[in-house]
């Protein structure tokens, strides 16, 4: 399968049918973090997983594998919080669970299936005991239930306290349309050990070989190397969630997310350390199961790893300066200056 390198009609995991995405988030008085939830709804999407680095935060994540019986979730849960966080899994599940939407059990019996994984942003608000829960997922499921499908990019959700490289980190989307008519998108929460920056040249390392940002960043003027952060080695993370129309099964979802994966260690260097437990999920939401052929499915993983690159760099450029009483992380576009032309092009 060849790819069509154009974006969808909103450039994001919106373009992928079936998905929505939500939001919810706190800010201030020791508060900065939040949650995104990606809902597939009824019947739900097949999906696998890919989980690296040496500090990773998972839930649900072993039904995913090809021999278990699982064969389709409801949604999937990003959030800050660390540990702690993965608790914001329960409210979307008491959610879905009034909803009557989930895994049939028995007659009017379900039981949702939503795997999660998490960022560590504790303490950057000011307070480390502030961190996502159940009222905090419960809330981005609604959004996500409820909301027009727009996918708000930046300082929002699960991208909320995100930190990449020293630099202001966030959430970022982006899709692509095949040969065909399948659709692969991505949403990504950049929360990285690594740099998203080339200190040769200031630029972001997705925008090589990406038309589109490099349009966003032609005329820029790079700020001299040491005006870019070289923080400490910390905790951090990134994940996000790679999906596609076309029928894969579970294992195919796998190969889906380490593709997504590949497109992380092209944005993001160092990538995968010690320090970041980076996970992806893969999901297929197309109504029956069923196998793609390799050639295919080739198609589809490099339209993935090029989707999530690019997801990331849309992260970076849509996240804005924030200060709190633990700190202050510029952005990047604070720290490379921009002209007037360029600004509002990426993450409206």
């Amino acid at each position: 399968m060849s790819v069509v390198w154009a974006a969808g009609p909103t450039d994001s995991l919106r373009d992928v049918r079936g998905l929505r995405v939500g939001h919810a988030q706190r800010l201030g008085d020791g508060w900065l973090t939040g949650t995104t939830v990606i809902l597939a709804g009824a019947p739900g999407a097949v999906a696998g997983v890919d989980v690296r680095g040496g500090g990773p935060g998972t839930r649900e994540t072993d039904l995913l594998g090809p021999r278990n019986l699982v064969d389709r979730v409801q949604a999937v849960v990003l959030s800050g919080g660390s540990a702690y966080g993965l608790s914001s899994a329960d409210g979307v599940v008491r959610g879905l669970a009034e909803d009557g939407v989930g895994w049939e059990v028995g007659p009017g019996q379900v039981v949702p299936i939503v795997p999660a994984a998490i960022i560590f942003d504790l303490g950057r608000g000011g307070e480390f005991r502030n961190h996502p829960g159940p009222e905090l997922g419960r809330e981005a499921y609604v959004a996500a239930r409820d909301g027009d499908g727009g996918i708000e990019q930046g300082c929002v959700g699960a991208g909320t306290g995100a930190v990449a490289g020293g630099l202001k980190g966030g959430v970022g989307a982006a899709s692509v349309r095949l040969a065909g008519g399948p659709t692969v998108g991505a949403l990504v929460v950049v929360n990285a050990m690594g740099s998203t920056v080339d200190p040769s040249t200031g630029l972001l390392w997705a925008a090589t070989g990406d038309p589109e940002l490099t349009s966003a960043l032609r005329g820029a003027h790079p700020a001299p190397r040491e005006a870019t952060p070289h923080p400490p080695p910390g905790l951090n993370t990134t994940i996000g969630v790679v999906a596609t129309d076309a029928p894969l099964t579970k294992a195919q979802c796998g190969k889906l997310a380490e593709a997504g994966q590949d497109g992380m260690a092209r944005a993001i260097r160092p990538c995968h350390s010690m320090f970041d437990g980076d996970t992806v999920f893969g999901l297929s939401t197309a109504d029956s199961l069923g196998a793609t052929s390799p050639a295919e499915l080739n198609g589809l993983l490099a339209a993935a790893a090029d989707c999530f690159s690019r997801a990331i760099g849309r992260a970076m450029l849509a996240a804005t300066s924030t200060v709190t009483a633990a700190g202050g992380w510029r952005s990047y576009r604070d720290v490379h200056l921009f002209p007037p032309a360029a600004e509002g092009r990426i993450g409206e």
